[in-house]
Parts: C-alpha cells; structure tokens; sequence
C-alpha cells in the first residue's frame, strides 16, 4: 500500500535468544503433530500438486518449488518442537496515539488501544493529558464530556476532573462535604515526539523513554512531509502485513498515481540484514534493477510493537542527496480494527504544480489508497478469525513477493505470549474475550461525535458511517475537517449569488445586462458545483471500479 514509493533508515539494537519450550506450551505444536503434518506435506508433494503454474518468461525452466519459488513454511527447529521465544509484554510498549497538531482543542477524544479505552485531551494551560475512559462514578464514557475552565467534566452528573486525574467538583454533595479520594480516574503517561502522541500503557513500570522511536529523517533540515491519520475495519496485523507487502502496489493501485501501474507488476528482491527481538530490517527493490548503475534499493524496516518505516536516498543530478521516507504507525485499536498514521516526506521541494496543491487532496488520494485494499482486508481477517490456524497453514507466501510478510509473521511468533491475541507463522493465540461491539447512543456514536473537534460534525448529512471516507479520516484530520466547512459556506454563498444574479436578469431590461448577470449566474453555478464535488470526496462511501482490460 503506498502512494509513492515508501522507504526506511536506523536499525535495530536488541539481541534475540533461544529457548526451548515443553512440549505442553499453549504457542507450539506438539512434537508428534508437526512432524505428522510435515509428512502429510511431504506426501501431498510426492502425489504431485496440480495447481502450479510455470512463471511467464522464455526459456523458463520447472525448478523445485520450495527451493526457487516458495517461502520454506517449517525450520528444522520447529519439526523438533523447538521455538524461539522472547520475553515481551505489550502494555510495556508505546503506541501512536495521534498527530499532535489533530487532538482537539476545545473537545476530549476517545480512543482505544487493543481493548483498553483512553481519552485524550488538552488541559486549561494547553497540556495534553489522557485518562481512561470511564468516569469512576456510574462508568460513562469521559469522552462524552466536555471540557469546563480546562477541567475534563463527565456530561452525565458534572464531576469534574484536573489534569491529574483528581476530582475536583462533584454538584451533588452536601456543602462542606468532602470530595472521596477513591473519586479518581486513572492516568495514562503520554509524550509527544516528532508531532505524534504516544501513549505507555503499563501501569506497573515506570515509562521507558529510550522505546519512544525517533525517525532521523524527520529530523532533518528541510524535511517536509505530508501526515495523515485513518480508521481501518481490520486487525494492525492484517494492516501491517498489506504495509510490508509492495507486490501489490501495481495491482490493486492501479493509477490510482504516477507512481502505480499495473504493467510494472514483477518479480522483487529481498535481503533480510538484520533480525532481533524488536523486529527486522532489510533491502528491497525490483529484480530488474539490481546491477544498474546508481540503483540505490529501499530499506525497510519494522520495530516493535507497530511503527514500520520505508526510505529511500537518492542523489540528484547536482550530486545532492535528498532523503526519502513512507512511515507508518499503527495502532491496534480492538479486535479487528486499527487506526494507522501516515507520514511521507522528503527533502526535496515541491516543483511545478505540486507547489499548488493542497494538502487536503493528497489526504483524498491516501484516502482513496486505503479504501482499495479494504474489501480484501477485511475478508482476510475474517478468514484468519474463522480457520483459527496459523498463517504457514493458509499462505502460499513466495520468496520473490512475500519475504517481509514471512518475516513478521515469524516474529509474532516469538513475542505473540505477551499479546492479547496475535496469529503467527506457526503459532496462534486467540482472543479470550469476544470482541466488543458498541451499540448508539453510549459507545458507536458517542465514539464518532467525541473524536469530531467541532463535537457532531458539521450537518445531519454526515450520520456515524464507519464505510464513509468522512469518519475514517476527515473527523480525525484538521486540514480536511476546515477544508469540508469552508467548502460548505462557498457552496452555499455561491448558490445564493447564483439566484440573486438569476433574479436581476429577468427584472433588468438592458440585454448586455441580462447576459453579463446569466454569464455571473453561471459561474457562480460552477463554483458551487465544485465546492459539491470536493465536500464528496472527503464524504464518499468507496466502490471499487474495475478497470477493463
């Protein structure tokens, strides 16, 4: 998934170890059981697989598929019962809450992350704060409140609370009475690096600052870049595993930019230069450039728990080196759902009409990126949630395509114990609870109305849709939330320049006059007509249409 070629820099410091596991661990098969399906394979390879097909190249010879096409599905560690485990626990992690210059000034913001509810909000001096969500009193959402002289009051009795998380006011007590110290909400640390919040979401140890991940490019003189932030329908691993997946960019892309065309889908290259405990790092790039003369490959890279990155340096004709980045921050944010930030940048300036163009209709074309993949997507989740099987046993993962969705698969596998649910390359853990779905008024619409920095939108039109590009991106995104309302006020003040305009020409008698007021009419008509046509960008339900061929 991509909207130009994304990219990546630093790599990782920690040291993986090797344990063995007893034979009754919850996160491996039993010995007997996965030498028996490694036999199954093995006989259902020698019966002969029927359904391959010979690459389309000339001279092309039929190599053994495991050896020259296929990712290898089982290591001989595995085959003896063995796996590679680490110890991790995934509230000790910090997670992209969301784009700073986004969070509200004037409302709080509800927000999840896995199957944890916060709210995120800004206090009286301007300092970002984040509570559960849940007022101790009778559990109603806070993310339903409002924001009273800098205090965060919950809407159902008036409690209010400091940026501490105390109590500090409660209408219904006596006069004198005291305020109860168990009257408290529980805080949540949170910083903010490189214009993203970040929350840690262990309670029993202290934040550890040196997690927080730092992006060197985007510290560097004259970056600019252009950030987005989108609700998905499917799991962060499903998200992270399209995002590691540039194989289908040509396809399901397809001019949808300069930069996707369905002609150039090939064959890649993959080098795998590190592993660790936090992730992996690698080159990548077209078979068909390696060996040209200044052909610099991309490298990417992944880093617990959620934060991938893709850069890219390229030097221009002048002999100066501009910097590249895609970067992706996903937040798990409940069982089959993510909220993902995106971040391309570079140093080199805009040219041309580029120069023009406003952020918002780039934040329409990530829109639209994301929309594409969605339907298979959310299939796939479905799949996965509904075989309960590890991914070795449904992927047919191919080394010149596949090998980063392999790698992360993998790695889930080592620290997918301290998750709340995680499906792995040969390991599953499913979720002990069932998902939670919340119903209007008290969590489905409420969530929707809370992130919307007016509070409810800006008409009845916009009704809570989780399928309209409206509620995925623009209620979380400042740009295009001004840009939706400005849009509606020239719509509306060119329509009625248009009917005044029309009314003159019928009362004036001059002919000049009466074409001169029509000619006005029907520009004014146009720009309203434009106005419509940029407020359904940002308010469309997506249908793909299929190209023909």
């Amino acid at each position: 998934m991509a909207l130009q070629q994304p990219f990546l820099s630093e790599l990782l410091h920690s040291s993986s170890k090797r344990t063995t596991l007893p034979k009754s661990s919850l996160f491996s098969l039993q010995i007997p059981q996965r030498f028996n399906f490694y036999l199954q394979n093995k006989q259902f390879k020698k019966q002969g697989r029927s359904c391959y097909a010979i690459a389309e190249n000339l001279g092309a010879e039929v190599l053994d598929e495991d050896q020259s096409v296929i990712l290898e599905n089982s290591s001989l560690d595995e085959l003896r019962g063995q796996r590679e485990i680490v110890g991790y626990d995934w509230t000790e992690e910090w997670y992209p809450l969301y784009l700073t210059k986004n969070v509200p000034d004037d409302a709080p913001l509800g927000l999840t992350v896995f199957d944890k509810q916060v709210v995120l909000y800004k206090d009286g001096s301007g300092e970002l704060r984040c509570f559960e969500d849940r007022c101790p009193h009778r559990l109603a959402k806070l993310s339903e409140g409002q924001l009273y002289d800098g205090k965060l009051e919950c809407l159902y009795h008036g409690w209010q609370f400091d940026g501490d998380g105390k109590c500090v006011k409660i209408p219904q007590l006596p006069e004198n009475a005291k305020i109860p110290r168990s009257a408290c909400t529980k805080t949540y640390e949170i910083q903010d690096s490189q214009g993203v919040v970040w929350i840690w979401m262990s309670h029993r140890t202290s934040p550890n600052v040196n997690k927080i991940p730092w992006f060197e490019n985007f510290d560097r003189k004259g970056f600019r870049d252009i950030s987005t932030i989108h609700e998905l329908p499917y799991d962060h691993s499903i998200l992270l595993e399209n995002l590691m997946d540039p194989a289908h960019v040509p396809i399901s892309h397809d001019r949808t930019d300069f930069t996707a065309k369905r002609e150039d889908a090939g064959p890649l290259f993959f080098e795998v230069t590190e592993r660790t405990n936090r992730g992996f790092a690698g080159w990548w790039g077209k078979e068909k450039d390696q060996g040209k003369a200044n052909y610099t490959p991309n490298f990417l890279r992944f880093e617990s728990p959620c934060v991938l990155q893709n850069n890219r340096e390229i030097v221009d004709e002048s002999g100066e080196k501009h910097y590249f980045s895609g970067l992706f921050l996903c937040r798990p944010s409940g069982q089959g759902k993510s909220m993902l930030i995106v971040r391309f940048g570079n140093t080199r300036k805009r040219t041309g009409i580029l120069k023009f163009i406003p952020n918002w209709f780039f934040h329409q074309n990530a829109s639209k990126v994301f929309e594409q993949d969605m339907g298979f997507l959310s299939s796939q989740n479905e799949i996965l949630m509904k075989e309960k099987v590890p991914t070795k046993k449904l992927y047919l993962n191919l080394k010149s395509s596949d090998t980063w969705v392999a790698e992360y698969r993998k790695w889930m596998d080592k620290v997918g114990h301290g998750m709340p649910y995680h499906f792995g390359h040969s390991t599953i853990f499913l979720p002990q609870q069932p998902a939670v779905i919340e119903h209007a008024p008290a969590g489905f619409v409420a969530n929707f109305s809370a992130a919307q920095p007016a509070k409810g939108g800006i008409g009845d039109m916009y009704a809570p849709n989780p399928a309209n590009r409206y509620f995925r991106h623009v209620v979380h995104c400042r740009d295009c939330s001004n840009a939706v309302k400005a849009f509606e006020t020239w719509k509306k003040a060119l329509s009625v320049i248009a009917l005044v305009s029309t009314a003159f020409a019928i009362l004036v008698s001059g002919r000049q006059w009466k074409a001169l007021l029509l000619l006005w009419t029907s520009l004014c008509l146009a720009g309203a007509y434009a106005c419509s046509t940029a407020i359904a960008m940002n308010t469309t339900n997506f249908i793909r249409t299929h190209r023909r061929l």
